[in-house]
């Protein structure tokens, strides 16, 4: 195979602790006029009205929208709207997880093009430039600060679902690990895990045939030479620091190791993608009102053990960069002792270990696996083909927690 790459990025990322210092002369450079979207805690944050200080000390005018909901549903979105829109703004900075910088994202699409995020759904929709866009990450998680989709929960269809385009990508990201501090060691966890998940979704996507137009076609293009090595970076990162930054927040080390993870595996997932784990968390998140993180987190070492066999060098690179197995572990071996290590590392942080302890009803098992399989953005992605018995096996799998049971599948 011939050596692909692709990438996209934002035109600037600054990354460090301090950094967010440089938010006011950085916006200034876009535009006086300022919309700030993030949620009510953010809101009366004090290093948020610092932030606004510095803006308007500058020269910008502000607006600050601080009732972002949580999986950002699509009323939320068109809320923002109403709000912004005489405002007239000439930037948008998101600055919260991830749904506030998904925010951020969909209203600056509306505000530009106008109509509904309905118009958006899917790859490619979106016509042109939007407003730009800064990106102030206050989770290590999601790596919306990077990537090229806005994630929003349509609930009149009942279902999560992305508007991706690269006109998403910010302008500039400002990743200060000091912002993550207060995060609670829960939110640690699920932001950690879903870092995490990225990752290895990336660096297992599927390859897929490389043509001149493969980036025209398609916004998450498989896995590739340049965003494997930020996989790799992403996954050395988060595994030396969650745990540490677990059971103890206020470790600034630990907090720039796992926010470095968090932002390369948004770098390596914003071009390859993620797949099977994250298409079933779509329902299951839907149904049970779980966090996204911990939902993908659960499936993780599920989806990792079904697509074992397509990922066995894959796995055993894993695991020979992070130091498993002994010399004479066998890429067999290796892919094996993975995923029984992320198991026992999502678990030391108190990721829920199955789709039960997620909340989700018994009777649900047929339904999200029959959803997840339409979400095909996902599930092309995955590197072992899926069709609807693998979804239901690896569901009944991961409810049951008889991981051992899909090795048969």
């Amino acid at each position: 195979m011939s050596l692909f790459g692709a990438m996209r990025l934002p035109r600037s990322v600054l990354f460090g602790s301090g950094q967010r210092q440089a938010l006011p002369a950085v916006a200034r450079q876009f535009g006086r006029r300022v919309l700030i979207c993030t949620d009510p805690r953010l809101g009366a944050d004090r290093e948020l009205e610092a932030l606004v200080t510095g803006l308007e000390r500058l020269g910008s005018t502000t607006l600050v929208y601080d009732r972002t909901l949580p999986d950002l549903p699509t009323e939320s979105i068109m809320d923002c709207l109403r709000t912004a829109a005489s405002f007239t703004p000439e930037v948008v900075i998101g600055i919260g997880g991830g749904s506030c910088m998904d925010m951020a994202k969909a209203v600056s699409v509306l505000l530009t093009h106008g109509g509904e995020p309905s118009a958006y759904y899917g790859e490619y929709k979106v016509p042109g430039p939007v407003i730009p866009l800064i990106a102030v990450p206050t989770t290590s998680g999601t790596g919306s600060e990077v990537t090229p989709v806005s994630v929003v929960a349509d609930t009149a269809k009942g279902t999560k679902i992305g508007i991706a385009s690269p006109y998403l990508i910010p302008q500039v990201a400002v990743c200060d690990p000091e912002l993550t501090l207060s995060c609670p060691p829960a939110l640690t966890a699920c932001s950690g895990g879903d870092a995490l998940t990225h990752a290895i979704e990336s660096f297992t996507a599927l390859a897929r045939p490389v043509s001149a137009d493969l980036t025209l076609q398609h916004v998450f293009v498989g896995k590739n030479a340049l965003s494997d090595h930020f996989a790799l970076l992403a996954i050395a990162s988060i595994w030396k620091s969650l745990y540490p930054a677990f059971i103890n927040g206020k470790d600034l080390q630990a907090r720039e190791n796992l926010m470095m993870g968090a932002l390369a595996a948004g770098c390596a997932f914003g071009t390859a993608g993620t797949a099977a784990a994250h298409a079933i968390q779509y329902p299951v998140g839907n149904a049970t009102h779980t966090a996204h993180g911990d939902g993908v987190a659960s499936l993780l070492p599920y989806v990792m053990e079904f697509n074992r066999p397509a990922c066995v060098d894959s796995f055993a690179q894993i695991a020979r960069m992070l130091g498993l197995g002994v010399a004479s572990s066998t890429d067999d071996d290796l892919s094996h002792i993975l995923i029984d290590e992320v198991a026992r590392l999502l678990a030391s942080v108190g990721i829920p270990r199955t789709l039960k302890d997620l909340g989700l009803a018994a009777d649900k098992q047929q339904w999200t696996a029959e959803s997840a399989i339409s979400i095909q953005r996902l599930v092309k992605n995955n590197p072992r083909p899926l069709d609807l018995p693998a979804m239901q096996a690896i569901t009944a799998a991961a409810y049951s927690g008889d991981r051992a049971a899909l090795r048969h599948a």
